[in-house]
């Protein structure tokens, strides 16, 4: 007779009073997609260097968006990622109460080398099912920039890439006109 081992998928909530609990450590880079947690990758100086470009470009929105950097954004009651970026829909709260979920969203940016696989294959799906309206994996390795806008249950309806001399804008923004080069280490 075979026995099946079964999972127990923790809750947003279940993973927060673990952290109380010490039980998953502040010092461990992790984040809680799909009721499990996650191990995220080591931030290498390509990584870092990418996420400081981005810093630079997207900071000083003033009351149009605040930005948000490697903090949780919560995705309903099983995931809450720590996406690299976020522009957050401006509240004059900062978010204090509660924490930002996809209606919140104006843009979600990862960056991506290592774990470019798990980001497209599990992240992207999941931010679409969750109704993020537009998000941006910067591909080091291929100097690119992967835009997805039109979230629905089985994924994203606009897919784009752009590359070096190319410019975008987030949806939701429309005025802020970024060079990909000036994004990308």
């Amino acid at each position: 007779m075979a026995v099946h081992a079964s999972k127990k998928l923790i809750s947003v909530d279940e993973y927060h009073r673990m952290a109380e609990a010490g039980i998953v450590s502040e010092n461990i880079r992790v984040e809680l997609i799909e009721g499990e947690i996650a191990e995220m990758a080591a931030i290498g100086n390509r990584h870092a260097t990418c996420v400081r470009k981005l810093i630079r470009q997207l900071e000083g929105l003033g009351s149009q968006a605040l930005l948000d950097v490697q903090d949780p954004v919560r995705l309903g009651h099983w995931s809450e990622p720590q996406p690299d970026a976020v522009l957050l829909r401006y509240r004059e709260d900062f978010y204090t109460g509660q924490p930002p979920t996809p209606q919140d969203v104006l843009l979600l940016v990862e960056v991506a080398d290592i774990f470019l696989s798990f980001d497209r294959g599990t992240k992207v799906p999941l931010y679409a099912r969750s109704g993020v309206r537009e998000v941006w994996i910067i591909n080091l390795d291929a100097d690119e920039i992967e835009v997805y806008r039109q979230p629905s249950e089985t994924g994203y309806g606009e897919v784009r890439r752009f590359r070096k001399g190319d410019t975008l804008s987030p949806e939701a923004l429309p005025d802020l006109v970024l060079e990909v080069s000036s994004l990308l280490p």
